[in-house]
């Protein structure tokens, strides 16, 4: 099987493996500040990758099908992760090490680049994992479309949770990987724009499923790439600090779980407000069997 992907591998599929090869020991290799330059061709690297092998093993990937949406996800994952950095300054469970060797625009402009390659990376590797033998089932098309009654409960558990980590951050910092996702859920059921409440409701949990495995392939690799990296970041994490993976605490990659159904709802709510409301451009590749 391994040997067959490789022969069907696109050119960027090539491209990214070499993009990785090289990178990736000379982030961890050179001394002194090198993270800066070396995190955005090393996420290009796996983003590229993880695509050419979803081409080679299913015929299909996002920048197969829509190359011009395919490098949009770059470009919104930008003000995603941003929104998410805005709240940390009120949670504080995560700080950079060697940003005070930055002006503050250049950290804005390099944390926009590497920002950029979040999205790509988690959709496409849960688009690899709903690809994935074992993943395979049944009547995995399956939808229905949610009504008012449904957004308005998405809005309120939403509002609530916000509220409540903002006013007790320590104490309900979890919530920041959930408020968001229902709070743009919400948006996305109200104005007809594509939503995981359409196959949870109708007892498909395959996308779901495929986002969770997708995103902790992904965590893995960020975490992994950030432990010999310079700069870096460390986490902060109240009652949960203790037995870390790399730097991140192990219950801290529950976290990861709602947060790539946050990106599944921000990337639709995207896909809406741009004239795409029931485009199946990231669907398709969760809900279809190669």
């Amino acid at each position: 099987m391994a040997r067959t992907a490789l022969r069907r591998l696109p050119l960027h599929g090539w491209l990214g493996l070499a993009l990785v090869a090289v990178v990736w020991p000379l982030n961890w290799s050179l001394t002194g500040l090198r993270t800066h330059l070396c995190f955005f061709p090393l996420w290009l690297g796996y983003c590229l990758a993880i695509d050419g092998f979803n081409v080679a093993l299913r015929g299909t990937s996002l920048l197969r099908r829509s190359p011009r949406l395919y490098f949009g996800l770059f470009v919104i994952s930008v003000p995603l992760w941003w929104i998410f950095e805005a709240i940390n300054q009120r949670m504080q469970n995560w700080r950079y090490l060697g940003v005070e060797a930055f002006s503050d625009l250049e950290y804005a402009l390099l944390a926009s680049l590497s920002f950029s390659t979040v999205i790509p990376a988690v959709l496409g590797s849960a688009e690899a994992v709903a690809g994935a033998r074992f993943f395979r089932c049944r009547s995995s098309s399956a939808a229905a479309r949610p009504g008012r009654c449904t957004a308005r409960v998405y809005a309120l558990v939403g509002v609530s949770m916000f509220a409540l980590m903002m006013a007790w951050p320590r104490l309900f910092f979890p919530l920041v990987w959930l408020s968001l996702y229902f709070a743009v859920e919400a948006i996305n059921i109200r104005s007809g724009y594509r939503s995981l409440a359409e196959y949870l409701l109708a007892g498909n949990w395959r996308p779901v499923f495929a986002l969770w495995l997708g995103v902790l392939l992904c965590g893995f690799f960020w975490e992994m790439w950030n432990i010999d990296s310079y700069p870096k970041w460390v986490y902060d994490v109240p009652f949960f600090g203790f037995w870390h993976v790399f730097e991140m605490p192990l219950l801290g990659y529950l976290g990861y779980l709602p947060f790539s159904m946050e990106i599944f709802a921000f990337v639709h709510l995207a896909l809406g407000l741009a004239g795409y409301p029931r485009a199946d451009f990231v669907t398709r590749g969760l809900i279809r069997d190669p």
